[in-house]
């Protein structure tokens, strides 16, 4: 009887230092939370004992507050590209409006000759054009993440649709002062994808070369392991030490400026449409020179 009593009164004892101990860390996790919520500390919480249902919640305690500091880096991170997108978009529109007001203004002027009123009005139109031309590309830019942004895909010869398209670019080409050297696929080429989105595609690309390229320019469009590619290669040393995906972000500018004639947005726009069809676009700098590299699946 009294080993019995000696043994219960052990295991009693065990058994109030073990809720002794599992009550102090529960106040050590408590008082972690408390602290990190208060944002004295950062880290995370610390189970020193061996309790397994201890260790497991403070494991979730950690991970928990690792996903709110994501969540919180991530809203600081969105918050950024909004105002960035923002003075992007206000620079964007307020030049053509700038000068399409002035030269309203202009208009307005009773001593104005009828040459120098057709002049102004020309360039009214111009700039409206290239205002509408803005709108557009943001608009479309923020519907292609969109689930409802349907594209229709077919069958489609890359090998014809790709020289039609670049054809109608060569004029613009030869009075840049480019050299193109097309390598083109005369072998069957189709892919599945929505042909008004490859036009888009191809477009924006070859608007980009002749907008920023110089000298040779390289044009190839080939079948590689069960994919179609499209490469497009030129000489970019401005762009040298440069991370080329940010080519890719939608508030990103090369040039701070922004005094051409494009909005910036085409090859962010030229990237989601390929996501979208199922394809990539990717960048790569060797030393001065950026390669441009579509990708879709053959059918």
């Amino acid at each position: 009887m009294a080993v019995l009593l000696i043994l219960s009164l052990g295991l009693a004892a065990l058994c109030l230092l073990r809720l002794l101990r599992m009550r102090k860390e529960v106040r050590s996790l408590a008082r972690h939370l408390r602290r990190y919520n208060d944002g004295e500390v950062s880290g995370q919480a610390v189970i020193g004992g061996p309790d397994r249902a201890l260790e497991a919640l403070a494991a979730e305690i950690n991970r928990h507050t690792g996903l709110i500091v994501q969540a919180h880096a991530e809203r600081r991170r969105t918050e950024d590209e909004l105002r960035q997108a923002v003075a992007n978009i206000s620079h964007d529109l307020r030049t053509p409006l700038t000068s399409i007001s002035g030269y309203i203004q202009l208009l307005e002027g009773e001593d104005l000759r009828e040459d120098e009123r057709r002049d102004a009005v020309a360039v009214i139109r111009k700039r409206a054009v290239r205002l509408k031309s803005l709108l557009d590309d943001f608009y479309e830019l923020s519907r292609i993440d969109s689930p409802d942004y349907a594209l229709k895909p077919e069958r489609l010869r890359l090998d014809k649709l790709v020289p039609e398209i670049l054809m109608g670019f060569y004029d613009a080409m030869e009075e840049k002062g480019l050299e193109p050297a097309f390598e083109l696929s005369e072998r069957p080429l189709v892919i599945r994808a929505d042909e008004s989105a490859v036009r888009r595609v191809v477009e924006n690309l070859t608007l980009n070369m002749i907008r920023h390229a110089s000298g040779r320019v390289e044009i190839a469009l080939a079948a590689e392991d069960g994919r179609a590619e499209l490469r497009l290669r030129n000489r970019a040393p401005q762009l040298l030490g440069t991370d080329p995906e940010l080519l890719f972000n939608r508030f990103y500018m090369a040039d701070a400026s922004r005094s051409g004639s494009s909005s910036g947005l085409g090859l962010s726009i030229a990237r989601g449409l390929m996501v979208k069809m199922g394809g990539s676009l990717s960048a790569e700098l060797e030393g001065d020179a950026l390669e441009l590299t579509c990708e879709w699946p053959v059918a």
